[in-house]
């Protein structure tokens, strides 16, 4: 019985011995070298420079080379209207009109000057006449001779003064009526029927027929990129086969602190008859062309918080990450300015699996 238990025990001792010896024997494998990482396949593109051109598109409308303030020049009470917002004005066409009772009664006061001057140079005149016939003959004085003169003077004065004063009193009748100084659309109204207004008070706003601009509020930073655009294409919202051609003319000199935007007004030319006073437009303009690099969006990675891209080396298919510049993005690519020299191998598909030194197995190569 002993021995039978002496067995067992010998037997499952051999076993253990064994297992250990077996797991042993594996770790002297492991210990004795590591199995090489299978290469990563990526894709990969030769760098290649080419001249690229960025188009700006823009919202604007037309609007008037020239618009005006149109003001009263006396102060009255509005007695009509006669031009509304939207109607197209003649040069000399009658908008509104003051009371012009107190005008008219200046009128007729300096017409009665006029008449009572006129009288007294009659008067004048007559008695001259005859001081100077009397003078020769010894039957007067020079001394009255010489004041029927000078009342003569003083005579003819006074009907100059007084015409002055009529003149002057129907210039301000004149000035009662408000008359467009030019042919052109009104474009605003700030006056009512009644109401009392004071000498170049705004009454309307009139948009001269003539030339036209586009305006387009802008972008600072593409107003600072485009210090000398060229040519900007117009088309008419509404209907793009309406085209026209135009050339920026005015930069405001400030940017609009609501919108940080920048009003631009673009001379147009040739102004098409479909681009009326208002009408919405589209602008572009295309910059001049830059040498750059374009490669797709899945080759973009990261370097301490900087666009990078990974490189490989063809000859030993080792990869590494270099920061970029980039100067734009595109739909589906992104545009490289800095960083990046033409003909490098760049990967574009299995970035995300890579580390510096990385050995990678890329496919066909082809250039962007």
């Amino acid at each position: 019985m002993i021995s039978a238990c002496r067995q067992v025990r010998l037997s499952a001792t051999a076993s253990w011995l064994l297992c250990a010896a077996f797991l042993l024997s594996g770790c002297g494998e492991d210990a004795a070298g590591t199995v090489p990482r299978k290469p990563i396949r990526v894709d990969t593109v030769v760098a290649a420079r080419k001249d690229h051109s960025r188009t700006a598109f823009l919202t604007g409308v037309v609007s008037a080379r020239v618009t005006g303030n149109l003001a009263f020049r006396t102060a009255g009470r509005v007695i009509e209207r006669r031009a509304e917002v939207g109607e197209h004005v003649s040069k000399g066409d009658l908008l509104a009109r003051l009371d012009p009772t107190e005008q008219q009664a200046d009128i007729v006061a300096a017409q009665a000057n006029v008449d009572a001057a006129n009288a007294q140079l009659d008067q004048a005149t007559s008695n001259f006449a005859r001081q100077k016939e009397l003078l020769p003959k010894g039957l007067t004085s020079r001394k009255v001779y010489d004041q029927a003169q000078e009342s003569l003077l003083v005579a003819r004065g006074s009907l100059d003064a007084a015409n002055a004063a009529l003149a002057n009193a129907g210039e301000n009748l004149t000035f009662t009526e408000l008359r467009a100084t030019a042919d052109g659309i009104i474009t605003a109204r700030a006056i009512e029927t009644g109401q009392t207004v004071q000498p170049a008070q705004t009454a309307y706003t009139i948009a001269e027929d003539g030339d036209r601009d586009a305006v387009f509020n802008v972008p600072e930073v593409i107003v600072a990129a485009n210090r000398a655009p060229p040519p900007i294409a117009i088309r008419l919202l509404s209907d793009p086969d309406v085209k026209a051609v135009g050339k920026i003319r005015e930069v405001a000199p400030v940017v609009d602190p609501k919108t940080g935007s920048v009003r631009i007004k673009v001379e147009i030319t040739a102004t098409p008859a479909a681009m009326s006073l208002g009408a919405a437009v589209v602008g572009s303009v295309t910059g001049p062309p830059k040498d750059l690099i374009e490669l797709p969006w899945s080759a973009l990675s990261s370097r301490d918080g900087r666009p990078a891209v990974w490189v490989m080396d063809p000859d030993t298919k080792a990869v590494s990450l270099k920061a970029v510049e980039l100067s734009a993005y595109e739909d589906g690519a992104m545009l490289v300015s800095g960083g990046l020299e033409a003909g490098e191998h760049v990967v574009v598909a299995g970035a995300q699996l890579l580390s510096t030194g990385e050995i990678v197995e890329p496919s066909e190569e082809k250039t962007p």
